[in-house]
């Protein structure tokens, strides 16, 4: 069963950053992709970013592209969400995801796990 937690969210002003974490128990984690999405309140959850298992490839929802970086450490089973230049409509409950293989995956249907998540608050 694999647990993931994430961390690092907070209220910000506009223009700030934020770095999120996710603590994964997953076992072996470099043999998975993974990936962030964001909810907001009443709303569906959305693609924020993906990577692959080995982190050579990501990828981006147009919304964030240039401003959101994704990355992970497999020597420690982490993943990061690097988030630059904050706007008011980036507020929402961020929560990471394990995919089912080794691929970044835009669908949250292509995911087995996901965390409870952290809230991100981006106020104007």
């Amino acid at each position: 069963q694999a647990q993931l937690v994430e961390s690092g969210g907070g209220l910000v002003q506009a223009g700030g950053s934020l770095n999120l974490s996710c603590a994964a128990s997953i076992r072996p984690f470099y043999l998975y992709g993974m990936g962030w999405f964001r909810q907001a309140p009443g709303k569906e959850p959305t693609f924020v970013a993906t990577i692959t298992a080995g982190g050579g490839a990501t990828r981006y929802a147009d919304s964030v592209n240039g401003r959101f970086t994704i990355a992970r450490d497999n020597t420690k089973n982490i993943l990061y969400l690097q988030m630059n230049n904050l706007k008011p409509e980036d507020t929402a409950l961020y929560f990471c995801a394990k995919a089912r293989g080794s691929a970044g995956m835009l669908h949250l249907a292509d995911y087995d796990y996901r965390g409870q998540g952290t809230q991100v608050t981006v106020s104007s």
